[in-house]
């Protein structure tokens, strides 16, 4: 005999897969013109890595001692980032939207086979809060920037929504422990 929830709960993932499909083709259709195809293409190629890199090694030309605390700090953040949602891709194993015969078109291609979770999304999240913890004045750059990168996974029918949502929620997570802990570990380095 089934249980109402266990129908319940299977409906309603039914129904969250079927939402997600949907606002994925939909987004994905905006980068079907070669103006947003290119626009979101440079975003993503930007979220590669590229941006970060050049903002962690900026901070101590610019800023000194204080500058190479912060970067390394990013950095190591980076690092962090980088082991979880290898681990996560490699552990869920999400087929990614272009694969799944939805009518989704992979406007770039991707840098590694899985979906879940938009490793992008999780370093922008991350990477932006610590940054901006050193920085205040970045998030007028970093926060539309990582907006830009989180909407470009999605367009570019790379990721689903859910990818790029629940790595905003990881990346958020991470960013919040790394800017607790990296505090007391990166000070000292800023003070010599």
């Amino acid at each position: 005999m089934r249980r109402w929830y266990v129908d319940s709960g299977r409906h309603v993932a039914q129904r969250l897969r079927g939402g997600d499909v949907s606002l994925t083709q939909r987004m994905n259709g905006w980068g079907g013109g070669a103006w947003p195809r290119r626009v979101f293409g440079v975003v993503s190629r930007v979220g590669d890595g590229w941006a970060w890199y050049a903002l962690i090694l900026a901070m101590p030309l610019v800023d000194g001692r204080r500058g190479l605390a912060a970067g390394l700090h990013v950095a190591a953040t980076a690092l962090v980032a980088l082991v979880m949602y290898t681990a996560l891709k490699r552990l869920t194993r999400r087929p990614r939207p272009f694969r799944g015969g939805n009518a989704i078109v992979a406007h770039v291609p991707p840098l590694d086979e899985y979906s879940f979770p938009s490793g992008h999304t999780l370093h922008a999240v991350s990477l932006s809060l610590v940054a901006c913890t050193h920085y205040p004045l970045l998030v007028v750059v970093l926060a539309p920037l990582t907006l830009m990168i989180a909407a470009s996974r999605v367009v570019l029918g790379l990721h689903y929504p859910s990818d790029v949502l629940a790595a905003t929620v990881i990346g958020g997570a991470l960013g919040e422990v790394s800017c607790r802990i990296g505090a007391g570990l990166f000070a000292p380095l800023a003070a010599m």
